[in-house]
C-alpha cells in the first residue's frame, strides 16, 4: 500500500507506532491460497455501534474480544462510511451497491413497524440476488427496515428465508414494536419465539450455515444491537400489546444496558467464528462486519463530532473489518476511504459474479486493497439528508469535506482535524467551489428519473 507521510502521521496519532510495524510485518509473510470452490459470503451488521464502541477501533470501556481478534486477522478499516446517518438508506446501499437518493431513501423508511413510507423498490438488484443466480442459498435474520408491506419484504427481494423483524426497533425479549405490536417473522408470517433478539439471530445464522456447509452460502445477520430499547440479556420485556412504554426502554443505568448489549453482539461474533471453524468453512468463507450509521449516547463516538442524524463523522464514519484468512491481509488497516456502497462490487469480484450489462453501480470494488494491499481510486463520495428544510448534504474527496447544513456551511481537512474543530469553508473559496460543483453535479445525477 502506497502511505503518504500525512497518512503514516495520522496513523500513528490515532493507533501508536507499533500497529504499524506488526501490520507491514504481517503483510510480508503474506501468500494466497489455492483457488477453491467459490466462497461463503457473510455479512454482520450492528445497529447504532460507534467508532469508539470496539477496543479494536481504540474504544476504552466495553470488551469486545472476539471482534479484536477478528480484527488482528482481518483488515480494519479506519475511513470506512456509511450513506447516511440513519438506519434505513445505508442497509439499502450494503444491498444495491448505490446511493440510496437514487430510489428514493433520504431518511428513514417509515414509522413505526415501517409499513408505510419509503422502502427498497421491489425487484432491485442487490447482491443477494445476484448470489442467489449463482446457486447459494441465501438468509436474512434479523432487521429489515427497508419497507414492511408484501411486496417489499425479503422474501421478494432475494432471500429464502428471513427471521426477523421489519421495523426500526423491537423489545429485546417480547419482540413488540414501537407501537407495541408483534413484530417477529418467519418468512412472511408474525411468529412467537422465545429468546433474546442477538441470540436468535445468532441461532439461526448457524443453524443457516450447518444446513448448508456443503454448498457457498450468503449469510446477512442483521442485528438490533447496539439500537434501543436498551436491554440486556438479563432483563425483564417491558414493551406489552398496545403499550410500547419509552422507546429507549426503563433502565436507568443505560451506559451499562448497552455496554450489556455490544458485549452479547460481540459475543455472538464469537460464536459464528467458532462455528466456521468448527464446521471447516473459515478459509472459504469472506465476512464483512460493519455498523449501519454512528452512535446515539450511551454510545461512544471517540474522537469524531457528532453522532447518529448528522452528517458529521461521528454519524457517517464507522468500524468495518473484513475477513478471508489467505485472501485478505491479516492485521491490517486501511486508511483509503470505503463506502457501503463498495460491498455489492467486493463481493461480485470475490465470487466471479458478473454484474448485468444495464446496472451502474456507484460502489467500486475494494479488492484491489484486501488482497493485495493497492492504491484504491480517487474518488469523490456524497450525501444527502433529511427533509428539504433540514437537509444536510456533505462531498468528500482527498481529505477535504464539504458540509453544508441549513445553519451553516464548513469546510473541514480531516487529514489533521479528524474532530472536525477548524472551519476551512471563508478562506477556501476556491476549493469550496470546485466541491459544491461535484456535489451539485451528483444530486442532479442522482435525482434523475
Amino acid at each position: 500500500m502506497n502511505v503518504s507521510p500525512l497518512t503514516r502521521r495520522r496513523f500513528a496519532r490515532m493507533l501508536g507506532s507499533g500497529a504499524w510495524a506488526a501490520s507491514v510485518a504481517s503483510s510480508r509473510s503474506f501468500a494466497g491460497p489455492p483457488e477453491s470452490r467459490k466462497p461463503n459470503v457473510i455479512l454482520i451488521l450492528a445497529d447504532d455501534l460507534g467508532f469508539g464502541d470496539l477496543r479494536c477501533f481504540r474504544g476504552t470501556y466495553i470488551r469486545t474480544p472476539h471482534l479484536d481478534a477478528l480484527a488482528r486477522r482481518g483488515m480494519r478499516f479506519y475511513n470506512f462510511h456509511s450513506n447516511s446517518p440513519v438506519d434505513g438508506p445505508p442497509r439499502a446501499a450494503l444491498l444495491t451497491g448505490r446511493y440510496p437518493q437514487r430510489f428514493g431513501l433520504e431518511g428513514e423508511t417509515g414509522p413505526g413497524r415501517s409499513l408505510t413510507g419509503q422502502a427498497l423498490p421491489p425487484g432491485e438488484f442487490t447482491f443477494v440476488r445476484m448470489l442467489k443466480k449463482a446457486g447459494y442459498p441465501t438468509a436474512l435474520f434479523g432487521k429489515w427496515f427497508l419497507g414492511g408491506a408484501e411486496e417489499s419484504r425479503p422474501l421478494r427481494q432475494g432471500f429464502d428465508e428471513f427471521r426477523g423483524f421489519l421495523s426500526e426497533s423491537i423489545d429485546y425479549h417480547s419482540h413488540l414494536d414501537i407501537q407495541g405490536a408483534r413484530d417477529w417473522w418467519i418468512n412472511d408470517r408474525r411468529s412467537e419465539e422465545k429468546g433474546y433478539v442477538t441470540d436468535l439471530i445468532t441461532q439461526h445464522g448457524i443453524r443457516f450455515m450447518e444446513q448448508h456447509r456443503a454448498e457457498p452460502f450468503c449469510l446477512f445477520l442483521s442485528h438490533a444491537a447496539a439500537h434501543y430499547p436498551y436491554q440486556g440479556k438479563k432483563d425483564e420485556a417491558y414493551r406489552k400489546p398496545g403499550d410500547a412504554g419509552p422507546a429507549e426502554g426503563v433502565r436507568e443505568d443505560q451506559a451499562n444496558a448497552y455496554r450489556e448489549m455490544v458485549e452479547a453482539l460481540d459475543a455472538s461474533v464469537g460464536r459464528v467464528m467458532e462455528s466456521l471453524k468448527q464446521l471447516g468453512l473459515e478459509n472459504d468463507t469472506f465476512l464483512f462486519f460493519c455498523s449501519d450509521n454512528g452512535a446515539r449516547v450511551p454510545g461512544s463516538n471517540a474522537h469524531l463530532s457528532g453522532g447518529k442524524g448528522m452528517l458529521r463523522e461521528g454519524g457517517i464514519r464507522v468500524p468495518a473489518i473484513a475477513f478471508w484468512p489467505g485472501r485478505v491481509r491479516a492485521n491490517m488497516i486501511l486508511m483509503e476511504a470505503a463506502m457501503g456502497i463498495d460491498f455489492l462490487p467486493t463481493v461480485a469480484e470475490a465470487c466471479g459474479c458478473p454484474l448485468p450489462d444495464d446496472l451502474r453501480p456507484d460502489g467500486i470494488s475494494l479488492w484491489p486493497a484486501l488482497g493485495e494491499l493497492k492504491s484504491l481510486p480517487k474518488r469523490a463520495l456524497f450525501w444527502r439528508h433529511g427533509g428539504r428544510r433540514q437537509r444536510e448534504r456533505a462531498v468528500i474527496r482527498d481529505d477535504w469535506k464539504l458540509y453544508l447544513t441549513p445553519q451553516k456551511p464548513y469546510l473541514f481537512n480531516l487529514g489533521f482535524d479528524i474532530s472536525e474543530g477548524l472551519n476551512f469553508y471563508e478562506s477556501r473559496s476556491d476549493l469550496v467551489a470546485q466541491l459544491q460543483k461535484e456535489l451539485q453535479a451528483w444530486e442532479k445525477d442522482v435525482d434523475r428519473k
